[in-house]
């Protein structure tokens, strides 16, 4: 469901954010873009209706310069700055908001793909803001344009070919296909390659609107964490504490052991406490700022969670926020 505040952001950006204009002068950008309509009529087996209807709108995409600003500065140097800025009062509230009000379907599309709602909320808040960074920009022109100035030419040029393969297989239109300027489109932030095998219709109405259908944003998020492994019977892990002279070693990525092994190397609970006497369960260490910063013990959702961004950070302030809605509304 999006708020007036996303609308009327949306808007200002596709006024100010960003030049669109075709290469007429030059004719590279043409000449480029006829290539890729040639190998994806003769590769990619799309219609040629669909290309003749569809390639002429696609413009050069360029963000204006003015638009880029400065890089942003890096918010922490460690997790104990990074979760309190990141999981800032408005995200949490704004967190418990949307889990209320979309209790029903939240529980609902949980029970059905096995993926706790609290996380579902979660991965909506920090992977899109709950949908205002859902993207205003045409997927084709970005993923054309990003292909044409070889930033990462093959990842982009399979990048426009499933855009156009989502449009020849289906009744979306390009200017609904919206993106980020990275080619990322609507709220759960799926390259159109990812669209084709993990967007989902929540509401049976036939379309798999993760633009502002809440209902096939959640299915679509609930989906995916599916599909890398999610389990419903386990949370996500715990924050422990290690020993001094502890090997630093075992924090190997893929290291897994059981909690008895690690009670045997010396973790324990963050309190002081035994590790669960649980012996069906292989669990990771992790330590994102070394031995000195935080560690964890995480379990399958939380490499799930890695699965769908690579970084220890952005799942471990996922696994946090979704703590925060569980003590506070409960689930």
């Amino acid at each position: 469901m999006k708020s007036i505040f996303c609308t009327s952001l949306s808007a200002l950006a596709l006024m100010s954010a960003t030049v669109m204009a075709q290469s007429a002068e030059s004719g590279s950008f043409a000449d480029y873009l006829a290539g890729l309509k040639d190998e994806a009529a003769s590769q990619h087996k799309i219609r040629p209706q669909t290309l003749d209807a569809v390639v002429p709108k696609i413009k050069e995409f360029r963000l204006a310069k003015s638009d880029v600003g400065e890089p942003a500065a890096e918010p922490s140097t460690n997790l104990d700055t990074y979760l309190p800025l990141t999981l800032n009062d408005a995200l949490v509230d704004e967190a418990k908001f949307q889990y209320q009000g979309h209790a029903e379907t939240l529980n609902r599309i949980g029970k059905k793909y096995g993926v706790q709602p609290r996380f579902i909320v979660a991965l909506w808040g920090l992977g899109s803001r709950y949908g205002r960074d859902a993207g205003v920009y045409p997927v084709l022109s970005v993923t054309a344009s990003k292909a044409f100035t070889q930033d990462r030419e093959a990842f982009y040029r399979e990048q426009f070919f499933a855009a156009l393969k989502i449009v020849d297989s289906s009744s979306w239109q390009p200017d609904n296909l919206l993106a980020t300027p990275d080619g990322h489109m609507g709220q759960p932030q799926l390259l159109p390659q990812d669209f084709l095998s993990l967007a989902k219709d929540g509401d049976d109405d036939g379309k798999a609107d993760i633009w502002s259908n809440p209902a096939d944003v959640f299915a679509t998020l609930a989906y995916s964490l599916q599909q890398a492994g999610w389990r419903e019977d386990e949370t996500w892990g715990r924050q422990v504490k290690i020993p001094s002279d502890f090997d630093v070693s075992q924090a190997a990525k893929g290291n897994k052991k059981s909690f008895s092994q690690w009670q045997a190397l010396g973790v324990r609970r963050f309190d002081g406490t035994d590790l669960p006497a649980r012996a069906d369960m292989q669990v990771e260490m992790v330590m994102p700022d070394g031995p000195k910063g935080r560690v964890y013990l995480v379990y399958d959702n939380y490499l799930a969670l890695k699965r769908w961004h690579d970084s220890d950070y952005f799942a471990l302030a996922v696994v946090h926020l979704s703590d925060r809605i569980k003590f506070q509304l409960g689930e």
